[in-house]
């Protein structure tokens, strides 16, 4: 069973987006975004959501889904958004989804897949969750960029960046191949389409020197013609999901971990499915489906 980061009770979002320089990088990966999500649908799950930092550029959708394995940054999220019909707060692991099959029109994953042990088993899970056609947008970081392969090239570095399995710099963050990625998308079910480059600016100096903004809209008119290269730290790949279209509206919205069952009832507190007879907490607005809870 693969490990899974767990960012329960972290300070993650002051620790390491406010204030801590990484402007540049979030506007640069706002830019791609637009670039290759659809931009409007019924519903769509970002897996991975934490505190919902881009969840404004799916105002397009009906609804929308913020998974995470953490709820205490799923409960950021929420103070933020609120707890309208459109938004739907869902704790639980990547590799066994509550949802039923062919739910979502369009899933994104950001800074995410550095964390995945497993990829082939996210990426099959991930292609479950989509409808026939549906539209899968991924970022992950290039084991090939720039700088590794100069250090490599100069023996300052041990690991090659040409060597096309996964690098774990520290335990459970990974830096990917783009040739290993795109295999393990086409052999999940996926076909590869447009790929951008971004973040290719990411430089201490060079972003103390010009304002994140500009190097934002610089990074963001390179994204395309470099993306063929492969030489920057994060690539986005729009990819689509190639399956039969199934009609999941017929089949209800969410599936017992447990048991795949999709006969679950809704009470204030628990969902209880009528397979198994387990309950999954609803705390304060958020489903937990990370363990069953107490019946």
């Amino acid at each position: 069973m693969a490990e899974i980061c767990d960012y329960e009770g972290s300070s993650y979002r002051t620790d390491f987006w406010e204030g801590q320089g990484r402007e540049y990088e979030h506007l640069a990966e706002r830019i791609a975004l637009r670039k290759l999500l659809p931009p409007a649908g019924a519903r769509l799950v970002e897996i991975g959501a934490g505190f919902g930092r881009l969840v404004d550029l799916y105002d397009g959708y009906q609804q929308v889904v913020l998974l995470d394995y953490s709820k205490s940054m799923l409960r950021q999220a929420q103070d933020h958004l609120g707890r309208s019909g459109k938004y739907v707060y869902v704790a639980a692991d990547l590799y066994a989804m509550p949802f039923v099959d062919s739910l979502f029109d369009t899933t994104v994953t950001v800074r995410v897949l550095h964390h995945v042990q497993n990829i082939p088993a996210a990426f099959q899970e991930i292609q479950r969750v989509l409808m026939g056609g549906g539209v899968y947008v991924l970022e992950y970081a290039n084991k090939r960029h720039l700088k590794a392969v100069l250090r490599y090239l100069l023996g300052r570095q041990s690991w090659s960046p040409f060597a096309p399995e996964p690098y774990e710099f520290v335990e459970l963050n990974y830096d990917f191949h783009p040739a290993w990625m795109n295999a393990r998308l086409t052999e999940a079910g996926f076909a590869i389409g447009r790929e951008l480059a971004v973040s290719s600016f990411r430089l201490p100096l060079l972003k103390r020197l010009v304002s994140p903004r500009y190097l934002a809209t610089l990074d963001g008119l390179l994204q395309g013609s470099t993306a063929p290269l492969k030489l920057a730290p994060s690539v986005f790949v729009r990819a689509r999901a190639e399956k039969e279209d199934v009609q999941a509206e017929d089949r209800g919205f969410f599936r017992c971990p447990s048991c795949h069952g999709a006969d679950l009832i809704e009470a204030e507190e628990v969902l209880t499915c009528r397979g198994c007879g387990r309950g999954w907490a609803i705390d304060d607005g958020i489903y937990d489906f990370k363990e069953p809870a107490a019946l």
